[in-house]
């Protein structure tokens, strides 16, 4: 008996004109996790992990927003000084982010991306489009950074408990410390000095 011939593929075509306005269902529902075995975590664990860190995501988006925001408006005495430093802080947000959003993807999940899905989530509070002062500035700064180190010592501890290493790591290592010590910084802004003369 002849061997049987395989049955004709449908040859795909190719052209240098580009396709516009191409759509299709999304390919993960956000809130789902995929299956990743290697990782050794649970479904449960990961969309649990997931849920929370784009809680962190959404907040550190806010923050990295807000530090922009300053970085834009700062006027007064300490003006060069606000300026370098909040455009600092706000690039060290940019890479916590990056970092956090791709532990999500890691993990199986579907990070936070857009900024309406920022604002609907974040708990940080808004701030009015117009200039405020520096002391309001600095204040509302630590005011996000209290939020997220809060959020960042509970969290920890969860993915501790539910042996989520690689997500305790990250979370203290690189967010807990980063905003840990760029309230620091913010705070030492606010204490009670004089410019021109000292407190005799």
């Amino acid at each position: 008996m002849a061997p049987r011939k395989p049955a004709p593929t449908a040859r795909l075509r190719f052209t240098a004109q580009p396709r516009f306005h191409q759509t299709a269902a999304e390919i993960q529902a956000y809130g789902t996790v995929t299956a990743m075995p290697m990782l050794q975590l649970e479904e449960p664990v990961r969309r649990q992990m997931c849920a929370r860190l784009n809680q962190v995501l959404a907040d550190s988006m806010a923050l990295r927003d807000l530090y922009k925001k300053c970085h834009w408006q700062v006027s007064g005495p300490t003006f060069y000084s606000l300026h370098l430093l909040f455009d600092k802080h706000h690039q060290e947000q940019v890479e916590l982010i990056d970092t956090v959003a791709e532990r999500v993807q890691l993990l199986g999940g579907v990070s936070l991306a857009l900024a309406p899905d920022v604002a609907e989530t974040t708990r940080l509070q808004r701030a009015p489009r117009g200039r405020e002062e520096v002391p309001v500035q600095l204040s509302r700064l630590l005011d996000g950074h209290q939020v997220i180190i809060a959020d960042c010592r509970d969290l920890a501890a969860m993915a501790n408990e539910v042996g989520d290493a690689g997500s305790n790591d990250m979370i203290v290592g690189q967010v807990l410390r980063t905003n840990e010590l760029q309230a620091w910084f913010l705070s030492e802004h606010l204490v009670s000095m004089p410019l021109v003369h000292a407190i005799s």
